[in-house]
């Protein structure tokens, strides 16, 4: 069983979380600062934190900081709408992930699922002995595997077929750098571009899998007379 750390001042948001989490066979821990974080983190064995940003005391982001000196453990950050800076700051000093409320629970879940699987698979290599290779890619909601040719999109299984696999694992392996249409041709058929067509096809079949809303991508991004990227999340 994984122990969970939910970490809100808003003792609703808390009390809700805990009783949706406890249903799908998760331990709860739960705190009102981020000081009070950081002292469950010390004296439990806690595998994830769900840590909201604004918090009297010590805020999330310092809570994070802190916790980053010492801790491995996935954190996925709750953020409101209008905390576009704290997503990005929390993500560069440490979180893995985040998400903003409003959230609906099964989203909330698909997040925690992937982050523990990921989590998981880096305590087996330690304990093993084994580097952890680089081949498990998280983006937001989509998770892709390297080694077992599997993505996951908020924790629902995704078929790609094996160039639309390749195309992704690309762009995944290089959040935020844009790609040309060329450039992705010569690297997927290792033969020099000629017709750049088929890119732009394959691009659209994969939004069409993976976005919600692919008129209105939210991670496979064009742009605009120079090619493709995944959007950092």
């Amino acid at each position: 069983m994984y122990n969970i750390l939910i970490c809100d001042d808003e003792k609703d948001i808390v009390s809700a979380l805990s009783i949706y989490l406890s249903t799908e066979n998760y331990k709860i821990f739960t705190a009102f600062t981020g000081k009070e974080a950081l002292d469950v983190v010390a004296h439990n064995d806690i595998h994830l934190v769900l840590m909201d940003v604004m918090m009297p005391q010590m805020d999330g982001i310092s809570a994070t900081a802190k916790l980053r000196e010492q801790y491995n453990i996935p954190i996925i950050l709750l953020t409101a709408k209008s905390e576009d800076s704290d997503k990005i700051l929390g993500l560069n000093i440490g979180a893995d992930d985040y998400i903003t409320k409003p959230f609906t629970p099964l989203e909330l879940l698909a997040r925690v699922n992937s982050q523990l699987r990921r989590y998981n698979r880096y305590r087996e290599a330690i304990a093993s002995a084994e580097p952890v290779k680089d081949t498990y890619h998280v983006l937001g909601g989509i998770e892709l595997n390297e080694e077992t040719v599997e993505v996951f999109v908020d924790g629902a299984p995704v078929r790609l077929t094996p160039i639309e696999f390749k195309i992704l694992l690309l762009l995944m392996r290089n959040p935020g750098r844009v790609f040309s249409a060329d450039e992705i041709y010569e690297r997927i058929w290792n033969e020099k571009a000629v017709n750049t067509d088929t890119i732009m096809v394959h691009v659209r079949k994969i939004r069409e899998k993976i976005e919600i809303d692919p008129k209105n991508p939210k991670y496979l991004k064009v742009v605009w007379g120079v090619g493709y990227k995944m959007e950092k999340q």
